[in-house]
C-alpha cells in the first residue's frame, strides 16, 4: 500500500498534540471513522486511494473483495458510495496505485492488485474520471514456485524518483526467509498492456504467520512489509541500490495483541512524517504510529512508537492513507481501513488523528 499526499494535520480537541520529533509513547486514544463504505458481498481485505490530480474531492477508493472466483476490486467515491465493480478475479487480495506510468508515451495512473488464486497481477490503467480500464498483460509472479509459495498477497508499488521506473514489490502466502517478497518491473508490450519483469528475490522471514502488509515510501526509497509474528522490516526499495538484500531495521517487535497487518505512510516533503501499522484485533483494531524519519538523525532507528489509536475497526487487514486535503469531511487527508464483520472499509479524517505536522504542508499526490 502507499501513495501519500501531503496536507496539514491540526490537533484533534482535548488531545494534545506531538510533533514527528517526539519519542515518548502517547496515551492510547480512541478515534471515530467519519463514513463508512457500501459493503462489498464477501471478504473486504485491503483499499488504496487515487488523488484526483485537479480536484480531490473527486478521489476514489479502490478496495478488493477477496473471495475465490467471484471476487474482485470495487471503486468507492469519497461519500462511501460504490462507482465500479471489477468482477470476477480469482481472490484478489491486496492493491496499490501509482501515478505517472509511461504506456506507450502516455502518462497514466494505474491499479495493480495481486490475483492471488492465477498467480498473477492484475493492472489498471485510471482516467481522469476515477475509472479502472484492464491493460493485464503477462503478469505471471513467483513462476517457479508451487502452491501457496506461488500465491501472490501483498503488493506496494515503488516508483524510483531517477528515472520514473515503477516495479511491484509483492509478498506471497509462503515463501523462505531471504527471498520471501518478490521484485518486478513493469513494462508496456507491442500490444499497450503491462508485462512483468522480475528483478530480485529478497526479504527476512521469521517462520511465525506470514507476509502481506507491503508499503513503499517512494521518496525516500525505503520498502516495508508486516512479518505478521515478529515484527516490521525495512529494506532499499531500489533493487539498484548497493544494500539492497541488507535488512536495515527490525521494529515493532512488542506490544501487540494480534497480528501485525496493514501498513500506510503519512509523508511530507521534508522527509518526515508517519508510519502507521494495523495490531489485527476482533472489533478494535488498533494503529501504532512510527517515525517516518527515524530518531536523532538515525533514519532506520524506528522503534519508538509515537503514539497508538484504538479504532471500531474489525480484524483490519489494509489500511491506506493520503495527506492531501481531500474536501470538507477530510480537510488534513484521509485514512482507510478494512472492517472484516461488516464488510466495508471506514473512513477517518487524519485530522481527528491529532498529530501535528513537523513542516509546513504541501499538496503533492505522490510520495509515501
Amino acid at each position: 500500500m502507499k501513495k501519500v499526499s501531503i496536507g496539514a494535520a491540526a490537533v484533534l480537541a482535548g488531545i494534545a498534540g506531538v510533533t514527528v520529533a517526539q519519542t515518548a509513547k502517547q496515551v492510547m486514544t480512541d478515534v471515530k471513522p467519519v463514513l463508512t463504505s457500501d459493503p462489498v458481498p464477501h471478504d473486504p481485505d485491503d483499499p488504496a486511494i487515487w488523488v484526483h490530480p485537479t480536484d480531490p474531492t473527486r478521489s476514489v477508493v479502490v478496495a478488493t473483495d477477496k473471495i475465490e472466483k467471484d471476487g474482485g476490486l470495487y471503486v468507492f467515491g469519497l461519500d462511501g458510495k460504490l462507482r465500479q465493480k471489477i468482477t470476477p478475479l480469482d481472490r484478489p487480495n491486496n492493491v496499490d496505485i501509482e501515478y505517472g506510468f509511461n504506456l506507450r508515451g502516455k502518462s497514466v495512473d494505474i491499479a495493480v492488485a495481486t490475483e492471488r488464486k492465477r498467480s498473477r497481477l492484475v493492472v489498471y490503467a485510471i482516467d481522469g474520471a476515477g475509472k479502472l480500464t484492464d491493460i493485464t498483460g503477462k503478469t505471471t509472479v513467483f513462476p517457479d514456485a508451487a502452491g501457496e509459495a506461488a500465491a501472490p498477497m501483498g503488493i506496494a508499488l515503488f516508483r524510483r524518483p531517477q528515472d520514473g521506473e515503477i516495479y511491484a514489490i509483492v509478498s506471497r502466502k509462503e515463501g523462505p526467509s531471504g527471498a520471501y517478497l518478490g521484485q518486478y518491473r513493469l513494462v508496456t508490450s507491442a500490444d499497450g498492456k503491462v508485462d512483468l519483469a522480475e528483478v530480485r528475490r529478497f526479504g527476512q522471514f521469521s517462520g511465525t504467520g506470514e507476509i502481506e502488509a507491503v508499503a513503499v515510501d517512494d521518496a525516500l526509497g525505503w520498502v516495508y512489509y508486516s512479518d505478521e509474528g515478529a515484527g516490521i522490516r525495512k529494506y532499499a526499495a531500489d533493487p539498484a541500490a548497493a544494500d539492497a538484500n541488507r535488512e536495515l531495521a527490525l521494529f515493532g517487535t512488542t506490544g501487540w495483541e494480534g497480528d501485525r497487518e496493514g501498513l500506510a505512510i503519512w509523508a511530507q516533503p521534508d522527509g518526515t512524517g508517519y508510519l502507521v501499522a494495523t495490531d489485527q484485533i476482533a472489533g478494535r483494531s488498533e494503529f501504532h504510529v512510527f517515525p517516518r524519519e527515524g530518531t536523532g538523525g538515525r533514519p532506520h532507528d524506528q522503534a519508538k512508537e509515537i503514539a497508538i489509536f484504538k479504532s471500531p475497526a474489525d480484524e483490519t487487514d489494509g489500511i491506506e492513507i493520503v495527506s492531501a486535503p481531500l474536501g470538507p469531511k477530510f480537510p488534513k487527508g484521509l485514512l482507510v481501513a478494512m472492517n472484516s464483520g461488516p464488510k466495508n472499509f471506514l473512513f477517518f479524517s487524519w485530522a481527528d488523528f491529532g498529530l501535528r505536522p513537523a513542516s509546513p504542508p504541501s499538496q503533492r499526490r505522490e510520495g509515501r
